[in-house]
């Protein structure tokens, strides 16, 4: 079998990228970073003979079979657009695209090059739990599925100045302007994946809570949370987060369905709670069941040393097992999955803005969608040339911190 040879680009999520596609047989050639000091650092921790590169033009002439883009969160559409047009398969991190436009235009760059790889890199759908929810899903004893949960929920310390230096490094970062929908795809694609169903129509509202004037920051976003209602084409309605910040640390999901109910239980690390309708208990299980799931897979000792619960390592296989397979990933890691859920996180920070206006979330496979939404390039970001955002990031939209919030960050990140 041929060794795959991978290129980074992004080399802080990047790198430990990296390491699961070695576990799975592959060269790491090529990185590319246009910070020089995460360069070395990564090329150290990766070992010699990988070639560096800080400008994406030169590293793109690499000789490579499928890029990682593990860049900024919502700048990876045009890069994957290039790795298209060079032959190489792609990698996604996070949402698929940034805005409607780039949507549209990954899509159709995608359909000219039907011999590449595309694949979100959704890792949570590999969590332990919510690979459980599935097999029970399929196995059809909860019935037909009307409501989904998905809650990543991710508070964290105004003061811890590690974070900042490593994950929000400078007031322009994109993490200080992101809306709450936008990282949606932690919380949604777990539901997804379990049930098979795709959302189709959107409604947000959101929680305005910035943080406290005497602590130290730079978002642009004051609010804590927002919460995502979607009606799906089976007819199921899902709500989720995007990424919150409230309460404790957690990530939750739940599936109803018609007989029974599946459930991870917050703080209580993979257990998981299966409950069925007294009436319809099935054959050989209990009303309540309260367990420990198990792995099932035979790379179990490979992914136990993985990150994100084991999800790094799993997502990286089904890659790669479909670029050996010549197929494409399984929904909803394939390109128009990916692009309905950037879409729900970009139009329900739309509803949300609007006090939860529904809007309909587009087929992008679609030409009927794709005209309308060709030119719309609306972002709560600032530009890669430094333009300003052109949608507020935040449902009060001229929040902002103060000039003494601004300067206790800069001085956590020189602490």
């Amino acid at each position: 079998m041929k060794q795959l040879k991978i290129g980074i680009f992004g080399t802080g999520r990047g790198c430990d990228i990296a390491e699961n596609f070695r576990l799975l047989g592959c060269e790491i050639t090529a990185l590319c970073d246009f910070n020089e000091n995460r360069l070395k650092a990564a090329a150290a921790r990766l070992g010699g003979g990988i070639a560096q590169y800080t400008d994406f033009d030169s590293f793109i002439e690499h000789d490579m079979d499928a890029v990682v883009l593990a860049n900024y969160f919502h700048e990876h559409a045009p890069y994957a657009i290039r790795c298209f047009e060079a032959g190489i398969h792609v990698f996604s991190e996070c949402i698929s695209n940034g805005t409607m436009a780039e949507g549209v235009a990954l899509v159709r760059a995608f359909e000219q090059h039907p011999g590449c790889v595309y694949m979100l890199a959704e890792n949570y759908p590999q969590m332990i739990f919510n690979r459980e929810m599935k097999r029970i899903v399929e196995g059809g004893t909860l019935g037909k599925i009307l409501y989904a949960e998905g809650e990543y929920n991710h508070p964290g310390s105004a003061l811890d100045a590690g974070f900042l230096k490593v994950y929000n490094y400078f007031p322009g970062h994109w993490r200080n302007y992101l809306p709450r929908t936008y990282y949606i795809t932690h919380s949604l694609g777990p539901i997804m994946a379990a049930t098979g169903a795709t959302p189709k129509r959107v409604t947000a509202f959101s929680v305005f809570a910035p943080v406290e004037k005497d602590q130290p920051t730079a978002r642009q976003c004051g609010d804590r949370t927002a919460v995502v209602t979607m009606q799906c084409d089976d007819g199921s309605v899902f709500r989720v987060t995007g990424c919150a910040a409230y309460g404790a640390h957690h990530n939750a999901y739940r599936i109803c369905g018609t007989r029974g109910q599946i459930e991870n239980l917050r703080g209580m690390g993979a257990k998981i709670m299966l409950r069925y309708n007294g009436w319809e208990i099935p054959e050989g299980m209990e009303e309540i069941n309260c367990y420990e799931p198990g792995w099932h897979d035979r790379d179990e000792e490979l992914i136990k040393t993985s990150g994100h619960g084991g999800g790094d390592y799993l997502t990286a296989r089904i890659f790669l097992d479909a670029i050996r397979e010549g197929v494409q990933p399984p929904h909803p890691f394939d390109i128009y999955a990916a692009t309905v859920m950037s879409s729900a996180a970009i139009l329900g920070h739309r509803s949300m803005l609007e006090g939860g206006t529904p809007y309909d979330i587009p087929d992008f496979r679609e030409e009927t969608w794709r005209k309308k939404y060709e030119d719309d390039r609306l972002s709560p970001f600032p530009g890669a040339d430094g333009s300003a955002p052109t949608l507020p990031c935040c449902s009060v939209p001229d929040h902002a911190p103060t000039e003494e919030q601004l300067r206790g960050y800069l001085d956590l990140l020189n602490s």
